[in-house]
């Protein structure tokens, strides 16, 4: 990942590393120095040589890098006179803007024009209105204008919460779609530099959605309207299956940020241990489905986190490791607790994603 990006002799200067310890630096677009993965200690030192009208200079990069939690000191010397010097953190790396490589030469696909054909029409707000419209058409056709209804207006509030999540980290969003069959989609310009983000991002969708669910059963509560019990229940299976610890799904995004974060085997026998413990309580109240998926999402968590090196996002720290965890859990417990409560009323429309769950 990007570390850490300064101005150098009329040019960028640019550290790259990961957590396994290697380190490129490169001034412009050419590696002028590398430290490799078997290097040991927080500390580090960059040199190399340049030469201009004045003669030859010699660069030197020293600092100090903590991963968890982050921070990154720094000093640049030229010819032994300091030139910056800084100390950076985790907000500053969220708020900055990566640098991009040199793009490779675009090679002709029929993936790759539809690719940019759907971003051509991503930009134009009539698509979203001829989404919505094809969407509330499909739905209906399945079910009925009601239920098309209802279905929309979650995903919506699903979606709102991927955006409110964006515009708090101050990305740009490009608003929500509607895809008929498929469902919805929170579009942003910018891309995300930390795990955290990604985390928050992910999982606000469904966690509106479980405010979302909460609303509509104590609304039935009050008034006994039996179709705010229909959407509660609904809307919590909605949102409970894009919690599940695959990818693309939001769940997968957690699970991966937390698994990429990861930085010891203590971490990942406590991942498992706690995904152990899931599967059981989802068996012990007939939740099967439920268990098999966090199953193999445990699996998951292993096979993530041998390749937690090659990601290019600052990793959680510990108490962001506990604190996504905890609202992972506590996120699928709710809307698992919504539907086993409201499919035990007998209600054969109302028990249907207990039963679904039960599978």
């Amino acid at each position: 990942m990007q570390l850490l990006e300064i101005a150098c002799l009329g040019k960028t200067l640019r550290l790259e590393g990961s957590m396994a310890g290697w380190q490129q630096l490169f001034w412009g677009e050419q590696c002028v120095s590398q430290i490799d993965a078997s290097a040991e200690g927080d500390k580090f030192s960059h040199q190399f040589s340049l030469k201009n009208e004045q003669g030859e200079l010699q660069v030197e990069l020293n600092g100090a890098l903590q991963w968890q939690p982050f921070s990154l000191q720094f000093q640049l010397l030229i010819n032994n006179e300091l030139q910056d010097e800084n100390t950076l953190v985790e907000k500053d790396i969220e708020q900055r803007q990566i640098s991009q490589g040199k793009k490779q030469p675009m090679k002709f696909s029929f993936v790759g024009m539809a690719g940019l054909g759907l971003k051509l029409l991503k930009s134009a707000k009539v698509i979203k209105v001829l989404f919505a419209a094809g969407s509330l058409a499909a739905y209906s056709w399945l079910f009925s204008i009601e239920f098309a209804i209802a279905l929309i207006l979650c995903l919506v509030f699903h979606e709102y919460g991927h955006i409110r999540a964006m515009k708090y980290f101050g990305l740009k969003t490009k608003g929500i779609y509607l895809i008929p069959f498929v469902g919805g989609l929170a579009l942003s310009d910018d891309k995300i530099n930390t795990r955290w983000q990604d985390i928050v991002i992910s999982i606000m969708g469904p966690f509106f959605g479980l405010i979302l669910s909460i609303a509509c059963l104590i609304g039935y509560w009050l008034t006994d309207i039996e179709i705010l019990a229909g959407l509660a229940v609904f809307n919590a299976l909605l949102n409970l299956f894009n919690l599940l610890p695959v990818l693309p799904l939001d769940g997968g995004h957690v699970l991966k940020s937390i698994a990429f974060s990861i930085n010891s085997r203590v971490g990942l026998v406590a991942c498992v241990l706690g995904a152990a413990l899931g599967v059981f309580i989802s068996y012990h109240f007939g939740l099967a489905l439920l268990g098999f998926l966090l199953a193999i999402g445990s699996i998951e968590i292993i096979f993530e986190y041998k390749r937690r090196h090659l990601s290019e996002l600052l990793p959680l720290n510990r108490y962001a490791q506990i604190v996504s965890a905890l609202w992972y859990v506590a996120t699928v417990g709710g809307l698992s607790a919504i539907i086993w409560f409201v499919g035990q009323s007998g209600n054969g429309a109302l028990s249907l994603p207990l039963k679904i769950l039960g599978a």
